[in-house]
């Protein structure tokens, strides 16, 4: 019987293509799948760069314009990774021709951005996802098990932040990433969006509304002017009854990639820290916290891997991401989170951004 093969076709090529690139080379030969995938190829803007990347990520052609990405008929699936100024026009003509697309996070720039994005993926017969991939972290999965099951019992308290340090140095360059126009928002969108998604997917609650602040320390950089926050701080209501707080930013000196989340329930408790990814603590009734070596064959994704005890890294969670999408195409599933899971992700940001602005709560619609 012949395998059935989709071709994938990547826009952009740098951080994030890198690992998307790694992600589709490797997921087939660990994971039984339904469809496998084919890196048909990658686009970007300069013909010399992106045919360097293809050479070296092991895509079998180049294209320099998107639009004739989508175009071609041995491409089945979009996978976006420019910054997020571009999403929406991308994902949008890749729906609309029919084509499954993958999409980095934040899905959009602006709450119109993501709603026209959604109302897209609503209307098309092809599947999308967006590309939130601490959800694949095992210890992770395995944390939202918990809750489901009910271990934790009631939850009461979520708290999740999201620390970095990568521009501390105020004559770091203006990068994309502090340019507004390119990427809508600062922390509060590159980081901060990661833990609201992953507080909502362990606590299976949403937010309901957020009361936020937010900060820019370094206001001028070689390159020109900041126009987006430099960490962001909020706390919300979640429509379980949980109370949370968020806190993201990228002037935490010494923090590397600390994505931490902790939720209190009436039952027990349970902690993670991405700079010890293959661990989970949990407490359950009055017991103090346990170490889990997140690493056992019976643990989420880890049985593809190797033996207990030899610890995942960070560009797997984008192998089971790729998984999982694969996955739904596959079986015709929903991939999970939706572009209206990213939607709803987008709200919240934007409910933040205007608390920041006028100093009062906001509902989150």
């Amino acid at each position: 019987m012949t395998e059935e093969r989709l071709g994938v076709g990547m826009v952009g090529y740098a951080f994030m293509g890198r690992v998307h690139s790694q992600a589709w080379r490797s997921v087939a030969a660990f994971f039984d799948l339904p469809v496998k995938p084919s890196m048909t190829a990658v686009c970007g803007r300069s013909a010399a760069d992106v045919k360097l990347a293809a050479d070296r990520f092991g895509w079998a052609s180049v294209e320099t314009d998107w639009r004739r990405l989508i175009e071609r008929d041995d491409v089945q699936i979009i996978d976006i990774c420019t910054p997020g100024d571009s999403h929406a026009e991308i994902a949008i003509a890749a729906l609309e021709a029919g084509k499954h697309v993958l999409c980095e996070k934040p899905l959009a720039n602006t709450v119109a951005e993501a709603s026209a994005m959604a109302s897209a993926a609503a209307a098309s017969t092809a599947k999308s996802m967006v590309a939130f991939n601490y959800r694949r972290v095992p210890a992770v999965a395995l944390a939202r098990k918990l809750v489901a099951e009910g271990r934790l019992g009631t939850i009461r308290h979520v708290r999740a932040q999201y620390l970095q340090d990568w521009i501390v140095d105020p004559e770091f360059p203006l990068v994309w990433r502090l340019r507004k126009e390119l990427a809508g928002s600062g922390a509060l969108g590159d980081i901060g969006a990661h833990i609201i998604d992953t507080a909502q997917f362990i606590s299976g609650q949403l937010l309901t509304g957020v009361s936020g602040l937010t900060e820019t320390f370094i206001k001028d950089r070689p390159g020109g002017e900041v126009t987006v926050d430099d960490a962001a701080l909020f706390f919300g209501r979640m429509d379980g009854g949980a109370v949370a707080s968020f806190e993201a930013t990228r002037f935490a000196t010494g923090r590397k990639n600390s994505l931490r989340i902790e939720l209190n329930g009436s039952d027990g408790s349970l902690s993670f820290d991405f700079e010890a990814m293959n661990e989970l603590w949990v407490s359950e009734g009055d017991a103090g916290f346990t170490r889990i070596l997140v690493t056992e064959p019976e643990h989420p994704y880890v049985g593809a891997w190797w033996p207990p005890g030899h610890g995942l890294g960070y560009e797997h969670t984008f192998t089971h991401e790729i998984r999982d999408f694969l996955e739904a195409i596959g079986t015709g599933a929903e991939p999970s989170p939706s572009f209206a899971d990213g939607l709803r992700v987008q709200r919240v940001l934007e409910a933040v951004e205007a608390s920041a602005a006028d100093g009062c709560y906001k509902e989150i619609p």
